[in-house]
């Protein structure tokens, strides 16, 4: 969850009254806490510091510091003098670090055997991820239930087992995906493994205002439930939809009856279906304010005043086919295929054809050619022997 600090090289007149606190997170991002830096000492963003942990000190990340921070903190309802924030120690140093480093490397079997512990216990729960504190004596359990579930007895046996301090944390399945990370439907890293820590309640309203088709697979994110990023572009569509009037899902007309099929808030435009007709037809908003005038009157127009509708997008021109290869025969294959054909011919006469029958002459075979020699070819003739010739006088 990286965040790019604006105010980071903007200087200030009087350093004393800069924030005290600086912004940390834990475990790739997934977790983030304040802290107040007691020394006034100047850290850069990815700094490992050695922060207050349970009975012990824990290891963060610096990834915010300066003023964006009192901002943060403003926006989250925290006081700068808060007593309850936890303090920097020191900066992390190699002996901090290699501890750090070989407790975390036990987050992934201590996971696996908490869930066998669990399934053996018969808790209904899933056990989504396991933190480590950096000197090895807490641990946190994130887990999902759909209920509330008494896990005194589970608490007892992880304690024993893993010779640790132990806590449990509900999470959500929106959580979860932020923890577990991946790509999404768009092509980039999940928003809430990036940059979301604050999840809204998602509805299918917020996908009908902007005339996206009810359907859950593609509504839904890699959590299971609606995406976030349905929210993003909402307040945009609310604000167009202002313009368009209320209470015209039926207009009256002549004919019968028209029904909203949906609005195009990109071009002011109000699509009707007729009950005699499968076509669209895109009404104005002028349009249809003036059918609701004429309907409070008791008047029925005949038509709908429809808008011609053109797009701007160019359109593709199909390329035409072209034979580059063109017909390839071979003639050895055609030959082949002409003696099998002629062969199976034969085959299929009766006895008595195949007796009586002449034999079969090829187009260019003349009456006295044989059957072992070529087309225009001439007989064998009988030549006399070459006979010695005398030796030439010098």
């Amino acid at each position: 969850m990286n965040v790019h600090d604006w105010l980071a090289n903007l200087p200030f007149s009087d350093p004393e009254s800069s924030c005290r606190v600086i912004e940390l997170s834990f475990n790739h991002g997934s977790r983030k806490d304040f802290f107040r830096n007691t020394s006034m000492q100047f850290y850069e963003k990815g700094d490992l510091l050695s922060v207050e942990g349970v009975s012990g000190f824990d290891i963060g990340t610096v990834s915010m510091s300066g003023e964006l921070v009192r901002l943060q903190l403003k926006k989250k309802g925290i006081k700068e003098d808060d007593s309850n924030i936890k303090k920097i120690l020191r900066r992390a140093n190699d002996m901090d670090i290699s501890k750090w480093n070989e407790n975390k490397a036990r987050e992934k079997e201590v996971l696996i055997r908490s869930r066998a512990i669990a399934r053996q216990l018969k808790v209904d729960l899933k056990m989504a991820e396991v933190e480590i504190q950096a000197d090895g004596r807490k641990a946190t359990f994130f887990y999902i239930a759909d209920d509330r579930v008494d896990f005194r007895e589970l608490i007892k046996v992880y304690a024993s087992e893993f010779k640790l301090k132990v806590e449990m944390k509900q999470i959500g399945a929106r959580q979860e995906a932020g923890k577990v990370g991946g790509i999404g439907s768009c092509g980039r890293e999940l928003c809430c493994a990036t940059w979301l820590t604050d999840f809204k309640s998602v509805n299918t309203n917020a996908a009908r205002y902007q005339n996206l088709s009810i359907n859950q697979t593609r509504l839904s994110g890699q959590c299971g439930r609606l995406k976030c990023c349905l929210n993003y572009e909402l307040d945009t569509y609310l604000d167009a939809l202002q313009h368009f009037p209320d209470d015209a899902d039926v207009l009256e007309l002549a004919k019968g009856r028209a029904f909203l099929i949906k609005k195009d808030i990109f071009r002011n435009l109000m699509w009707y279906s007729m009950p005699d007709s499968t076509k669209h037809y895109p009404v104005s908003i002028d349009g249809v304010k003036k059918i609701q005038t004429q309907n409070r009157q008791g008047i029925k127009p005949e038509v709908l005043e429809t808008v011609e509708v053109t797009s701007d997008k160019p359109k593709e021109v199909e390329p035409e086919f072209v034979d580059v290869v063109g017909h390839i025969t071979l003639k050895s294959l055609e030959r082949n295929t002409q003696k099998r054909r002629a062969k199976q011919k034969a085959q299929n006469r009766p006895p008595q054809q195949r007796q009586q029958g002449p034999p079969q002459q090829r187009p260019n075979q003349g009456p006295n050619q044989g059957p072992g020699q070529r087309p225009n070819q001439r007989p064998p003739q009988n030549r006399p022997p070459n006979r010695p010739q005398p030796p030439r006088a010098n």
